[in-house]
């Protein structure tokens, strides 16, 4: 009988009493809840497009996701950021805190990093002195501003600036119906959030049809092809 009872202890010694179903489930959801704050503040987040300053390459009630890491892992409740992996260049699409009001959050094409010398003439931007090919950019309204009145209208003709280093110099693809650096300067480095590079989701919410609704061609779609 005391053997029994001593291998009997033993056992409930090594053998771990099993949880409750409702404990499992409440583990499994915190450290899910942990696992989605960790990759929504340093890898990836989801982002919605409500205008249509990037149209026709982004449109309204796209959504899309952000390599939140690749332009440096932000520390959180401040601007700072550490890793910094690459910096962003011309041509990338980028969310970032909007200059003036960092609680909004913006997306932009840069046009111009730290060093370049930016114009636009006529609508026409010149990098550096030479005029860029711009495959994304759509102009919508065939009037083009004085070029007198550039410090008052800038949208047809800005500049010249240097775009300081350290920052970037970003327009929205539908230049005639963007507020972009032109209107409000540069992007610093620290405010920029990440890279946009791929839709997961896009709804139309002028079509009257349920299925109308959803754009199944931009599932997926990459947008640095």
């Amino acid at each position: 009988m005391a053997k029994d009872k001593k291998a009997k202890e033993q056992r409930e010694e090594i053998e771990p009493k099993e949880k409750s179903v409702l404990r499992e489930y409440a583990e499994a959801f915190v450290i899910a809840i942990i696992l989605a704050l960790l990759i929504r503040t340093f890898i990836v987040q989801a982002f919605k497009i409500p205008s249509s300053s990037m149209e026709p390459t982004l449109l309204i009630g796209d959504h899309l996701l952000v390599n939140k890491f690749i332009y440096g892992i932000e520390i959180p409740f401040t601007d700072k950021k550490v890793l910094k992996f690459k910096k962003p260049e011309r041509g990338d699409i980028i969310v970032f805190k909007y200059p003036v009001n960092p609680k909004i959050d913006f997306i932009k094409r840069v046009i111009a990093v730290g060093g370049d010398r930016v114009e636009i003439l006529k609508k026409q931007v010149y990098i550096n002195g030479f005029p860029i090919e711009d495959p994304y950019a759509v102009y919508l309204d065939d009037d083009v501003n004085n070029e007198m009145t550039r410090s008052l209208t800038p949208r047809d003709n800005f500049g010249p600036v240097i775009v300081p280093e350290g920052s970037v110099f970003c327009l929205g693809d539908n230049r005639d119906r963007s507020q972009d650096s032109r209107y409000w300067g540069f992007v610093d480095l620290n405010l920029v959030r990440g890279k946009a590079f791929i839709l997961y989701f896009s709804w139309n919410t002028k079509s009257d049809s349920i299925l109308g609704k959803i754009r199944w061609s931009r599932f997926g779609k990459l947008l640095h092809e």
